[in-house]
């Protein structure tokens, strides 16, 4: 079967096997690492051809939605019936039963819920110099009813370099501290929680070729921390942007109390899959 023929189903089953088969690792691995920002990663999650097949099924950037602001710079899509039906079968694959089961697993957290609707979602590009500055995912889903609790990324970047930059970095101790940088490398899946402290960035992209990643995330009906609040997406600067960084906390400031006002939002989120739509 050609790799851009596979199914959700299929996809699911090839996904949920690697990480079966490396169950015990992952969970020592989420473990050891939770009492900060809980991860865990795995390599060669599918068949390069298949993960290839991924990479190339990503659509141009002017197909794409742009998002650039002093908070982040990049291409992302999550209207997915505009796009290859690869892409939607690689998606929602991570959101069939043996796969989160398996993660709920090694995790350890109760009742873990996918997110149809891809609210914050979907796929995303990144080229020369565009950037994810330090911040904390919303806390909710786009209903506000169940807390997000974890953020898998999906990296399908062929021959990426660590000289390439467009690192995962989190921030165990804080943006004050010293992050962890997680290679986007090809063919990689990283799980990571999320909460009030999971601070987490994206360093620049050093080069022209295309950084792409498939977004899913989890909810639960509780939250990860006991002590964690309802939070809108809040960002930072980096250690050395000291000026962007209290206009980022203003900004961060300004939106939450439009939150509080009104419940979600005075518009509708449009980062989220309106299936209907064609």
């Amino acid at each position: 079967m050609q790799p851009q023929n596979w199914s959700r189903h299929q996809l699911a089953v090839l996904i949920s096997e690697k990480i079966k088969n490396q169950k015990n690792r992952l969970s020592v691995q989420f473990e050891q690492s939770k009492e900060s920002i809980g991860y865990f990663i795995v390599d060669e999650l599918m068949p390069s051809e298949i993960a290839i097949a991924i990479h190339n099924a990503f659509p141009k950037k002017k197909n794409m939605k742009l998002n650039k602001s002093i908070r982040e710079w990049k291409y992302i899509g999550v209207q997915m019936n505009l796009y290859n039906p690869l892409l939607e079968e690689v998606i929602y694959a991570f959101q069939l039963p043996e796969v989160v089961n398996q993660i709920q697993d090694i995790c350890n957290i109760k009742k873990l819920k996918a997110d149809p609707n891809l609210y914050a979602g979907g796929i995303s590009t990144m080229t020369k110099d565009q950037f994810l500055n330090p911040h904390l995912d919303n806390s909710h889903d786009k209903d506000r009813k169940n807390w997000r609790v974890l953020n898998l990324l999906y990296y399908v970047n062929p021959k990426w370099k660590e000289s390439d930059g467009g690192h995962l970095e989190i921030w165990p101790k804080g943006i004050l501290g010293k992050p962890l940088t997680i290679h986007a490398k090809f063919n990689r899946l990283v799980v990571m929680a999320t909460h009030n402290h999971s601070w987490h960035s994206v360093c620049k992209v050093m080069t022209d070729s295309s950084r792409n990643c498939i977004s899913n995330y989890y909810f639960s009906s509780t939250p990860l921390n006991n002590g964690d609040k309802f939070h809108v997406t809040t960002f930072r600067g980096w250690p050395h942007q000291k000026i962007k960084n209290q206009v980022l906390r203003l900004d961060s400031t300004l939106r939450m109390g439009i939150r509080k006002i009104f419940r979600k939002g005075i518009t509708e989120n449009p980062h989220v899959y309106k299936k209907n739509n064609t």
